[in-house]
Parts: structure tokens; sequence; C-alpha cells
């Protein structure tokens, strides 16, 4: 007799599973749980097979036999439904391993990390992908067109981020060619959308370039009231002219303290070759005093609440803005444009000597090797001179000595 509605949620538990058939291949099992499952059973091939409806009380009486009667008619059509779910969920599993975003995972975990590229280049990465998840990251990668990937970059020109924008469409582009390469696509969709895009406007990070500005913010460091470890951070940046990113990642184990020299590591660095750093008297007092703070071991500066990070990108920023000078005034970065600047109108040093302070590329190769060993003194008594000049603004003087250029 086909079943009822009463009688199924009567059904009551036993100790074994038991069947209670309705029709037409439809039966119900019965857990000791108390969970109830729809199951139909058919033959492929003179093979007995089941297959699963679902559970009830979701899957109700009416519901379990028009989904019978369904599988029952793609069998009489020479379906295996069994086989058919099977190759569905593999199909599935495929393409969840496919999605622009598992296919940009795996690129930065294994192409990125990989080759060993810079902890800053690998947040920015992630960043990237971070943007495009919202409109492309569920999507199978060979799905994408260039239509839907245009979408996300000029939302982002919209809101007037034209570098992210341009910076988006090249790691995209490195994922597409990933994908390509490990048979996951066939195209780069964003290989038409260059002239697509609004041409990012110029950056220039904010430096101070006047002599008695300069002293003002030495000054108005040393009177600043922190954490110790951002303290030393803005007292140090001044002195030394690495990026903030390479500054913020520098370990102890870079620094040799006697030796004066802090060696930072290619994977660190933006140009991706190893860049050596003479430290002057002033910053080797600086480093002693960070060794005390930070432990000496680990990032050289930790994050505020551990030591397992190194500290926020934003904390030098903010600290200049607490303390007055805002974001069209001075920069992080750009200590790194008021010491070239203040360096090359001194007329003191070989242009050169503070381009490989700056750790800029060199585009002959030949030429680059010839210069960081020739100018490595030249650099070390530039360190020295450039400690002692900021020491003499820190001290109120309105312009540079009169004997700077001796």
């Amino acid at each position: 007799m086909p079943l009822i509605a009463p009688q199924i949620r009567a059904f009551a538990p036993a100790a074994t599973p038991y069947k209670k058939t309705d029709e037409r291949g439809l039966y119900l099992e019965v857990f000791p749980n108390g969970s109830k499952l729809w199951r139909l059973k058919y033959y492929v091939a003179a093979k007995e097979k089941r297959i699963a409806l679902g559970a009830w009380p979701e899957v109700t009486l009416q519901k379990a036999r028009h989904a019978r009667d369904e599988l029952r008619l793609r069998i009489a059509n020479g379906e295996d439904p069994s086989l058919t779910r099977k190759r569905d969920k593999a199909t599935a599993k495929i393409s969840a391993a496919n999605t622009f975003e598992s296919v940009a995972r795996e690129y930065i975990e294994e192409k990125m990390v990989g080759e060993g590229r810079a902890e800053g280049t690998l947040l920015k990465a992630r960043w990237f992908l971070d943007l495009l998840k919202p409109a492309i990251g569920s999507m199978p990668i060979s799905d994408v067109d260039p239509q839907m990937m245009l979408a996300p970059l000029k939302k982002l020109e919209a809101r007037g981020n034209r570098e992210a924008a341009k910076k988006c469409r090249s790691f995209a582009s490195r994922v597409f060619r990933y994908g390509a390469a490990t048979g996951r696509c066939t195209i780069d969709p964003t290989a038409i959308l260059k002239g697509a895009l609004l041409t990012p406007q110029a950056r220039h990070y904010a430096a101070i370039l006047e002599p008695d500005k300069l002293g003002e913010l030495l000054r108005a460091i040393d009177s600043f009231q922190c954490y110790p470890i951002t303290k030393l951070a803005l007292k140090i940046a001044p002195h030394i002219f690495v990026r903030p990113g390479e500054m913020r990642h520098g370990d102890w184990d870079e620094i040799d303290l006697e030796k004066a020299i802090w060696t930072i590591p290619a994977g660190k660095m933006k140009a991706r070759r190893t860049h050596a750093v003479p430290l002057s008297r002033q910053v080797i007092e600086l480093f002693k005093d960070l060794k005390d703070v930070s432990g000496g071991k680990g990032y050289m500066f930790p994050a505020f609440h551990t030591r397992l990070r190194p500290m926020s990108e934003n904390t030098i920023n903010a600290a200049f803005r607490r303390m007055g000078f805002s974001k069209d005034e001075m920069t992080a970065h750009g200590f790194r444009s008021t010491a070239s600047s203040f360096l090359n109108e001194c007329g003191k040093w070989h242009p050169d000597a503070i381009e490989r302070a700056l750790a800029h590329g060199d585009s002959n190769a030949i030429r680059g090797i010839y210069n960081r060993g020739n100018y490595w003194d030249e650099r070390v008594r530039m360190a020295q001179w450039w400690s002692d000049y900021l020491d003499h603004l820190r001290g109120g003087a309105a312009t540079a000595p009169e004997n700077w250029q001796d």
C-alpha cells in the first residue's frame, strides 16, 4: 500500500534501520537516530541500484514522488542517475578548485612564495585578490571574459583608485597566464583592457625639502610621546635610505652592529637584489637602544600586540599626523626623497653613490655590479655625513653648515 503522511510521522526508530515501501521503487528508510531518508530503487542493465532523494520532512512525500517520477523518466531514456550525480559532484569539485580565487591563491602560494617574493609584494597580491573577489572570485577562471573583468576595475577607477585598477589588471593578467599554463583556462581576458583603463596620475610621496622644516620635524620626533619601538623607528628612519616596507620587515639576524652594516636579503628588496646599508655612529646607538626594547630577536620593529608580525605600514604616517604634519607635508617614504634631494644638492657625493644608497636599479647589469663595489667606501662616508647633518639641523640650525660640502 502507498504511504500516507500521518504514517510517516508515526514511524518510530528501531534498534536497526528498516524500510517502508511506497510504490514504483520509492521507499523510506528509518534509522535508529530517528532520521528518515527517501531512496529510489531502480535497475540499469539488470543491475539493482539505489539513489537518495533527500531527508524527510524537508522532502515531503509529494516531493519525493515527484523526484521519483522525474528520475524514472531519465532512466527510461537510458540514463543512470547515480552515475550522473557522481559525475556532477566530480565536476563541481573540479570547478571549485578552478575558480579565479582558487587559481589566484595557488599562483600566490606556489609561484610568488616559491620564488621568494618580498612579504610586502605578497601582501599587495593578496590585497589585489581581495579587491577582485566580489566580482569574479567564485567564477570558474575559464568563464571570466573581458567585460566581467572590466567591471571591478572600472569600480576602482570610479572611486579615484586609478593606480589600484591598473595594478589589479596586471595581477589578474599574471593569474590568467598561470591558469593557462596549468590548463585551467585558455586566454587572458585582461590583455585587451589596457586601453580601456584611465592612465594613473603620477604619484609623488610628500617629503620635506627645506632645512629648517626638516629640523622642525626631527625636533618634533624627539619630543613625541609614543610606544618606544615607534619612537625609535621614527628616529632611525631619517638616517637610512631604505623603503618603509624594507625597514618594517627588518630582522635582527640581518644587522651586524660591530661591522656597522645592515644586509637586507634579496627577497625583501624591490629590485630583488641583496642590499647592504652602512650604519652611522648615531644609527648604531639607536639600534642598540632598539635591541634593548624589542629583544634582539625576530623583527626589529615588531607590531604593538605581537612580535610575530612587523609594525603596521601606517604606524609612522599616523605618527606624523599626530605630530601635526599632514599627508601633503611628509610621509614615511618621503624620507628617501628628502635624503636624495639634500645629498644631490650638496654636490659632495657621486650621483651613482646616492642611487646605490637608495637601492635604485641599474639598467646596465655590468655597470650595476661595478657600482656596488666601487661606491661602498663613499656610501659609508656619506651615511656618517648625513647623520651629522641631521644632528646639525636638529640642533636648531635653519640652513646647512657653511662647510657642508667639505
